[in-house]
């Protein structure tokens, strides 16, 4: 009787923590036919808060020094690495979508994407200068990454592409926890919320449209029911175990006494 209740112990506790391939294995279904198109990054589109950087160069530099805010050092430290730490001042993005720029005054630059700005501004400043040529950097793209994943947190990316699963692979990829078939990306459009549903398990998912992030994207992944169940299971186990133990410890004596 007591070998009984060990092996139904036993099988009890091993059903209730083995978790199903369905539930963890990425891109379960069929591979994407050969040459079909996956969704293509949408080219972003500056909005309030945002911080640039722009330079503007020429083959004569006197022509474009102008258009070029004036680079500052980033400490009081005086030497030889004071050259190092020199930075290139940025332009923030007012409420009204606006930055003051030198010489051409207030630009609208909220609701254009770089080649937009990047024409307009190379347009103006063709007053002044020949040939300028202008690059603008998106300094504070960031994305955040919480829940079941290894490392949470808000990443700040160079570029200004990224992927659903390059994100993930910066948080170090879901945990064994993590609900693969609904992971959640919050997106600000137009200053309202919009929510969508990713399922990884699906190779699909690279044609999703939120496969490529946006700034300030939040990433959620949930824990699925194997985290949900041990969580509960894990405050009490002790108690369970002892009292399983103590059960079985008083069942063995009074079968022993009945004998």
């Amino acid at each position: 009787m007591k070998n009984q209740l060990i092996i139904v112990l036993i099988i009890t506790i091993l059903s209730t923590s083995c978790a199903s391939r369905k539930n963890l294995v990425y891109f379960q279904d069929e591979p994407i036919e050969a040459g079909i198109l996956v969704s293509e990054p949408e080219q972003l589109v500056y909005k309030p808060d945002d911080i640039l950087t722009i330079n503007v160069s020429a083959l004569d530099p006197d022509t474009v020094r102008p258009f070029n805010l004036p680079v500052v050092s980033n400490n009081t430290n005086v030497g030889l690495n004071a050259q190092a730490n020199l930075q290139v001042q940025s332009y923030l993005v007012d409420y009204d979508g606006n930055i003051q720029f030198p010489v051409l005054g207030t630009i609208k630059v909220s609701g254009l994407n770089r080649t937009e700005l990047t024409s307009l501004l190379t347009e103006r400043i063709s007053t002044y200068a020949n040939d300028p040529i202008v690059n603008i950097r998106l300094a504070n793209f960031t994305i955040t990454i919480i829940g079941e994943v290894a490392n949470p947190g808000t990443f700040t990316i160079q570029d200004e592409r990224i992927t659903l699963l390059e994100a993930l692979g910066m948080a170090n990829d879901l945990t064994i926890f993590g609900e693969r078939k609904n992971v959640l990306i919050i997106r600000e459009i137009d200053g309202k919320k919009k929510f969508a549903s990713v399922d990884l398990t699906s190779i699909k998912t690279v044609n999703s449209p939120v496969y490529y992030l946006q700034q300030n994207d939040v990433i959620y992944v949930e824990p699925n029911k194997a985290k949900i169940r041990s969580s509960t299971f894990n405050q009490n186990n002790a108690v369970l175990i002892s009292a399983v133990g103590t059960l079985t410890t008083i069942v063995a004596i009074f079968l022993a006494n009945s004998k």
